[in-house]
Formats: structure tokens, sequence, C-alpha cells
């Protein structure tokens, strides 16, 4: 419905702005909201001065109380729509991060989806370097003739000399699980190496170890291995594929202190 003005003879500087000021009145915001609300008064300030162009060769300016009533109902309803506080929802927003070597997310954190890791193969020096986290249910493609096969399953190569000091001792030669996590009451994700608690101001997910591939084989990320990792299953084949190796400092040119020669190295996921 169009809702254009009529001139009349009263005057719309007086009685409209009372009719806005009064019914600002009955919905009374909190802080929080206010600087949601400023947003759609505009809205409802601007839609007026257009109202007014459009009147220009009248004499007195007035809207009527249809068009007073529509604009007020915009403004109301935009408001509570942008601030949505109000409800006690929390805005439409968040973000994910990849929780390696658990088949879930933390408590309290919706699972998008879980999966293994896949990646490059060890020996293979070009290609991708990140791992990925393969959903358990892909929609497959068709075949490629080209002898370009990057995406290997992931597997933990944790022997003693390899392990993290908190790591479980069976995980050699597992398939390496994962969970795309999402956190919808946050808008930043940090993961921290060198530390296993985060920094005042943000929030815990999980904590863990640096790993990556070893080092004379195919460069790979560093990437934050929960201290409780799990494999898929109990399938215990030695295939190789994108590995797993704990990592250590090495102080010749890291400055120790603080750091400590030769030991594995912590790691925390935190969100803002």
């Amino acid at each position: 419905m169009d809702h254009k003005p009529t001139c009349m003879h009263s005057s719309f500087k007086q009685d409209s702005i009372h009719k806005l000021y009064s019914d600002l009145l009955l919905f009374k915001p909190n802080k929080k909201e206010v600087a949601n609300m400023f947003l759609s008064y505009l809205t409802a300030v601007i839609a007026t001065a257009i109202v007014l162009v459009e009147c220009h060769n009248c004499k007195d300016y007035d809207l009527s109380a249809s068009d007073q009533s529509f604009l007020m109902k915009h403004y109301l309803r935009t408001s509570k729509k942008l601030v949505g506080l109000s409800t006690g929802e929390p805005a439409a927003s968040g973000l994910t991060y990849v929780r390696w070597g658990k088949k879930g997310c933390p408590t309290g954190v919706e699972m998008v989806y879980t999966g293994q890791v896949g990646g490059n193969q060890y020996t293979h020096k070009g290609g991708g370097v990140t791992y990925l986290c393969l959903p358990n249910d892909p929609e497959n493609g068709q075949p490629l003739s080209g002898a370009n096969n990057q995406i290997f399953g992931g597997e933990y190569e944790t022997t003693s000399s390899f392990r993290p000091s908190e790591m479980k001792s069976t995980l050699t030669n597992k398939d390496v699980p994962c969970a795309v996590c999402y956190q919808r009451k946050r808008s930043t994700v940090l993961m921290i190496p060198g530390r296993k608690t985060c920094y005042n101001g943000w929030t815990f997910e999980y904590t863990g170890y640096i790993m990556s591939d070893y080092k004379d084989y195919s460069n790979k990320e560093f990437v934050c291995v929960d201290k409780d990792a799990e494999p898929i299953d109990d399938t215990n084949k030695d295939e190789n594929g994108a590995l797993f190796y704990g990592v250590k400092t090495n102080c010749d040119t890291l400055r120790c202190p603080p750091y400590t020669n030769a030991v594995d190295v912590h790691c925390v996921v935190c969100t803002k």
C-alpha cells in the first residue's frame, strides 16, 4: 500500500513530532539497545524528510494519522529486529573452527559435521600443504585421469619419540578424526601456540598440542590436535598418507627463556 501524504492546514512540525516522542517514551530500550534503535530512528526521520520533499508545493505540511502510524510501526518493528537482545536471542553471527583429533565438539558448541582428516601424502613435494577435515558423508565427484592424487587419509605417527606427553600411547598408525564446530555466541577464533590456557577476556574451546608432518617430509601446516585425541576406529594398518607427528622446540634461534629447549608444544583454541 502506498502511503502518500496529503496537504492539510495543521502543522506537521508540532503534532506529528510530539506523536513520535510520546510513542518512543512508551518503548523503553535498555542500554544495549540504544545504538541499534538510533539506526531505526534515523530511518524514520529520513522517511519523514522524503515525505516533506514530495509535498514541497504545499504551504502547510501534515501527515495523516495513518501515515504517522505507518512510520512509527516501521520504526518499532525495525528496532526490535535489529536489537534482538530484548528477547534474549543471540545475534545471527558466530564462527566455525576445526577440532583436530576428536569426533565431536566441546559441550555447548554445535557440531556442523564430523569426519576424517585428509591431506597430501607425506612424500609429495608439491601440491596442497593444509590438512582437511573431510566429512563422513561426501558427495563424490567423477573420475579424473590425471596423475595428481593428493587427498590421502591422515594418520597418527605418535611412537614414544614423537608422542606429546599427555596423549594416549595407543594412537600410532591409527586414522585421525576431526569435527567442524559452530560457536554461535562468538565472532573471533584464535589458536595460541605455546599455551594451554586462554588470555583474559577469551573463552576456552579446547587445548592440545601442535602437530604436523615430519620435518624431512612434505610441508604441512601446524595444527592444534586435542590433547585427548582419539582414533576414528581400531584399524591399525600403517598406511601413511598425511601424517601427524608431535613437534618440539629448538633453542638455537628460539628465545630460551622464556621457552625451553626440546619440549612438546602446547596449544589452545580460544574464542571471543
